[in-house]
């Protein structure tokens, strides 16, 4: 197996990172919002997507490449934008974005975590896409938009799903909403991990890196909360992404789209392509699990442009399962997270290696030969 075989499920590196991570930092990668109903609800109901295998016929190989906007992947599945991550394991957006470059997949850095958008561009060879939270003022949403366009980020992600902060229990508990405070109770679990301890020595205090342009010097972890919650705004209208679609010039994306209403407003506004997703269940507890809406959407508008999905994905099969459900692509946030909190400097090739085994491994089983045809497979009684 191209991956370390003691760790051959996403399951076995959650565990392994729940027990190397302080407490606070697991929760935050773990956690939904209120009382976690959708965080479960994403998994299960895609789970519940059954595909049938076509063993008679001419089959002699699984192609598990895919084509996105122009570039050939290896796998239809990247790595989804995820805030903080240097909180959760010490550089682990550098690792993720170094991984997803040596294996040919998607990386998209989010413009509040902890990497910037210049060091993914050199990690990636300009090919890191960047997710943006759009900024109140305009000349910092400028500035950004000019940023990324001058590091070759081929995909702008337009993130439209957090008008509001999630209300999240456990990151309320442990001091990680905005603003954010280090307690007692927290440095205690950091001096019973070590390693993260360590590591987090070694590369600094996590901060919002594609950020320092804007933010004032000195600031405490209060102040930086306050000056977060003052500077970006979630609640987003035509009138805000007409400027981003005029001032961008390469491929468009709205990310967090769960309706057809969302999806129409991206169409008729320019987007080239759309991310179903719930935020990974981290801001809507009464909502949808994201299969539901990828299901309708792929349907309606997969013919107009292009439909993805993030949200309850942890597998190989399960990538499967969204892919027959009519996605173009899928993306995956905490499942690599997973990766890096339990092998540090190995998870990303570590996950990617395993995703794609056992993504490929289905398509084999199904003997289906490209991954256009896997909707072919899909059973809908």
């Amino acid at each position: 197996m191209p991956f370390d075989t003691r760790y051959p499920s996403v399951e076995a590196l959650r565990e392994k990172a729940r027990r190397r991570m302080p407490g606070f930092a697991f929760d935050y990668l773990d956690g939904g919002c209120n009382e976690d109903l959708n965080l479960d609800r994403n998994t299960r109901e895609l789970r519940e997507v059954r595909v049938e295998p076509r063993y008679i016929r001419p089959f002699e190989a699984a192609d598990t490449s895919c084509e996105l906007f122009g570039h050939r992947y290896d796998a239809p599945f990247g790595i989804a934008p995820v805030g903080l991550q240097g909180l959760m394991w010490p550089n682990s957006p550098e690792i993720l974005a170094k991984a997803a470059f040596a294996h040919n997949i998607p990386f998209i850095l989010s413009t509040v975590t902890t990497l910037s958008i210049e060091r993914a561009a050199e990690l990636t060879e300009g090919r890191a896409w960047f997710q943006l939270y759009n900024p109140v003022e305009e000349k910092v949403r400028n500035d950004l938009l000019d940023r990324a366009a001058q590091a070759g980020c081929p995909v702008l992600v337009v993130l439209c799903d957090v008008p509001t902060f999630g209300y999240r229990p456990r990151d309320i508990r442990n001091g990680l909403a905005l603003p954010p405070k280090m307690s007692a109770r927290n440095i205690l679990q950091i001096l019973g991990k070590p390693t993260w301890a360590l590591q987090t020595l070694r590369h600094g205090q996590p901060t919002f890196e594609s950020l320092k342009p804007y933010t004032p010097e000195g600031l405490n972890l209060k102040q930086l909360g306050l000056f977060m919650n003052k500077t970006f705004s979630g609640q987003l209208d035509p009138e805000k992404l007409k400027p981003i679609r005029d001032q961008w010039k390469g491929k468009l994306v709205l990310k967090g789209v769960a309706s057809q209403w969302d999806a129409q407003q991206a169409l008729d506004l320019g987007f080239d392509g759309i991310i179903v997703s719930n935020h990974g269940g981290r801001q809507l507890d009464a909502g949808e699990a994201s299969i539901q809406p990828l299901t309708r959407l792929a349907r309606e508008f997969g013919d107009r442009m292009t439909v993805m999905v993030d949200s309850g994905l942890r597998s190989g099969p399960d990538v499967a399962r969204a892919m027959a459900s009519g996605a173009a692509f899928s993306f995956m946030g905490r499942t690599f997270m997973y990766g890096a909190g339990a092998l540090g400097n190995n998870g990303g090739d570590h996950t990617i290696a395993m995703l794609k085994t056992q993504f490929r491994q289905i398509m084999e089983q199904l003997c289906c030969s490209r991954v256009a045809d896997l909707p072919d497979h899909l059973i809908t009684d």
